[in-house]
């Protein structure tokens, strides 16, 4: 199988990418830049896509980080093109080919729903009305031009990839592992969380799973409070997780993603997932925690 990956040098892509490549498969990486690999394939998420001949799949990751910087105005707008633009860009390549690919899978996040407080979330439920919100939705809708031409498109809603390789968990750990650690906010928003190889998994799991389509919640059965994941890590790593950081500390340190992203509270459900016969390798929280503290730095 030939597949294109976007975002092949993040966290997940690049997990995914070994994955595929270690099964055999052939990974076409999408980059930004002049292709210099075999391998490689050039793109402008706003506005160009080099030759995806002979691809069977696209996996679209690629995006600014949310919580890499503060949000001004300008870094939204940066979140917002490189999410929905960049998405309507490759949707549109697809949809131009000759011979697309079978499936197309395009990034979303749990941040779909907004802040739902101690609700239920599946794939049904609308979304929220929070900058996050608003960014997935429009990301999602982005893919149509794909969807419409008759390519089987998946938005996959992820959660909290838990991965000592980098992400939010990667710059938490080093504070946990110190004894510095502990709830933020109040703690008591819930916090879908997912291991990054149940990640991967999951992915060529709908890269394979001719059944599926729309959207698809990737995060493990089993979300929790953000004071029940600290717990777990502390634990974990055998050091104290008491030490709270204040929803006040967090706006100064954070901004508006503090409200948006780390205190908002989505307790989401993989029922989609589940349904197509997935089979998570941790379906716990302790044990999504469990396997990054005792992974090899």
């Amino acid at each position: 199988m030939r597949v294109a990956v976007s975002g092949a040098s993040g966290v997940i892509g690049g997990a995914l990418a070994e994955s595929l490549a270690g099964d055999g498969h052939e990974v076409v990486r999408l980059v930004r830049r002049e292709p210099r690999r075999v391998g490689e394939v050039g793109w402008d998420p706003l506005g160009r896509v080099g030759a995806l001949t002979g691809v069977d799949a696209v996996v679209h990751l690629a995006g600014a980080g949310v919580g890499e910087r503060r949000w001004t105005s300008a870094y939204k707008r940066a979140i917002y093109d490189s999410r929905v633009r960049g998405t309507a860009t490759l949707a549109s390549a697809l949809a131009r080919m000759d011979e697309p690919p079978r499936v197309f899978v395009s990034g979303s996040a749990v941040g779909y729903y907004g802040d739902a407080g101690d609700r239920v979330l599946s794939e049904d439920d609308p979304s929220g009305d929070d900058f996050l919100a608003r960014v997935c939705r429009d990301w999602e809708d982005a893919a149509g031009a794909a969807e419409d031409a008759g390519i089987r498109t998946v938005r996959i809603r992820t959660g909290l990839v838990v991965s000592p390789r980098g992400g939010a968990f990667g710059r938490m750990l080093p504070l946990f592992r110190l004894g510095l650690g502990g709830p933020l906010g109040g703690g008591r928003q819930y916090w879908s969380l997912i291991s990054l190889a149940d990640e991967v998994a999951a992915i060529r799991h709908v890269i394979d799973t001719s059944a599926l389509s729309g959207p698809v919640n990737l995060a493990c059965p089993d979300p929790v409070t953000n004071r029940q994941v600290t717990a777990a890590l502390g634990r974990a790593l055998h050091r104290p997780a008491v030490l709270p950081v204040p929803g006040p500390a967090l706006w100064l340190a954070l901004g508006e993603f503090a409200r948006t992203g780390v205190l908002a509270s989505q307790r989401v459900m993989p029922e989609r997932l589940l349904a197509s016969g997935f089979a998570f390798a941790h379906p716990t929280h302790q044990e999504v925690i469990r396997q990054v503290t005792t992974a090899p730095d």
